[in-house]
């Protein structure tokens, strides 16, 4: 039996309770591997609700913060030394490592770097993560777009997995509500400003859902606040049932990101809804949404706009039908477990 590592951060819970992409996909992903016969053992925060064997005797920087308010800078680092102890004792436990941050496990792995793999979950083009790679050439990495490969070097691809979520976690639901939905951080990156004025241009109401980005707080303020109205609702963070009441109800997800965008985890949770995407063509959007099928993929407000005027085209089943081909949990742990193969034969 292939006996695997997930070592997921230490930002939030695995799963998290509401914002936290990426412990949701380490969490999805261990139970569909643990199903498909892997002995899977996470490494997780304390405050991590589930069934998984975890290892990890602390809480997670989320826990921290509601006991003592803002914690001291270094608090995320010492986070991560105690899981990397913990898992240096426990290092020949296990065929393959799979750690879903940056950066330190890689030295920690030294010559295990070989039966290992990284999966970053931002986007790749910045000094840190160049740093990181030209350190580290003989570290394998999966990407999880084509978008976010094309930053990798070339040693150091190990392949492309997109994300995959839990097929039960959200219900088809054909006949939608009147509304548009946004759900997101609160950030000049996700740009929840624009998706208000596309809303409001095309005469739906709008409703929000998602945290306040704690890198720039004042955006809200600044930007998002002062167009929120009777037809523009800020929900707060949102978890899963709210989230599926969220997308499952509205027309359409706006996806107006300014940045690129490495997957963009919210776009298969609409489509698992059968909600349609429009999307701003950057980073991985080209990928995820299949322009005219599971959405619409535009350039400015205008097209989205137009957009928006002819989503009642696309056939939310299909777009449920779509959502099951090509992003459920099954099909990501069975991507990821033939790269767990193909590094064990190197």
């Amino acid at each position: 039996m292939l006996r695997v590592a997930q070592i997921a951060p230490n930002i939030f819970p695995v799963p998290p309770d509401h914002h936290g992409g990426t412990e949701r996909v380490v969490h999805d992903l261990s139970t569909a591997l643990r199903s498909l016969g892997v002995e899977l053992t996470l490494f997780g925060s304390s405050d991590s609700a589930t069934d998984l064997p975890r290892v990890g005797d602390y809480p997670s920087l989320a826990a921290l913060e509601r006991q003592y308010g803002r914690v001291a800078p270094g608090v995320p680092a010492a986070l991560d030394a105690l899981q990397l102890e913990a898992l240096r004792e426990r290092l020949d436990a296990f065929d393959i490592i799979h750690c879903h941050g940056e950066f330190a496990h890689a030295a920690l792995l030294g010559e295990r770097r070989r039966h290992s793999l990284t999966t970053i979950h931002w986007r790749v083009d910045e000094l840190d993560r160049a740093l990181f790679f030209q350190g580290f050439p003989d570290l394998p990495v999966a990407a999880i777009s084509a978008a976010q490969a094309a930053g990798i070097p070339e040693s150091n691809r190990a392949g492309i997995v997109h994300h995959g979520i839990d097929r039960t976690r959200y219900a088809l639901r054909v006949t939608p509500d009147d509304h548009v939905a946004f759900v997101g951080r609160m950030t000049d990156q996700k740009r929840p400003d624009v998706a208000i004025r596309v809303a409001r241009a095309a005469g739906l109401p709008i409703r929000l859902g998602g945290t306040i980005d704690v890198g720039n707080p004042d955006y809200f303020d600044a930007r998002v606040r002062p167009l929120l109205g009777p037809d523009a609702t800020y929900l707060g963070p949102v978890d899963d049932a709210r989230k599926d009441e969220l997308l499952g109800g509205a027309r359409a997800l706006l996806f107006p990101i300014d940045w690129p965008e490495p997957f963009g985890l919210v776009m298969i949770e609409a489509m698992a809804c059968g909600t349609p995407v429009v999307a701003w063509d950057r980073g991985s959007v080209p990928e995820i949404v299949e322009d005219g099928v599971t959405g619409f993929i535009v350039s400015t407000e205008a097209e989205a706009v137009a957009a928006l005027a002819r989503i009642g085209q696309l056939d939310r089943a299909g777009i449920r039908r779509r959502f099951e081909a090509r992003f459920t949990a099954e099909r990501m742990a069975r991507d990821y477990l033939a790269l767990y193969h193909r590094l064990l034969a190197a």
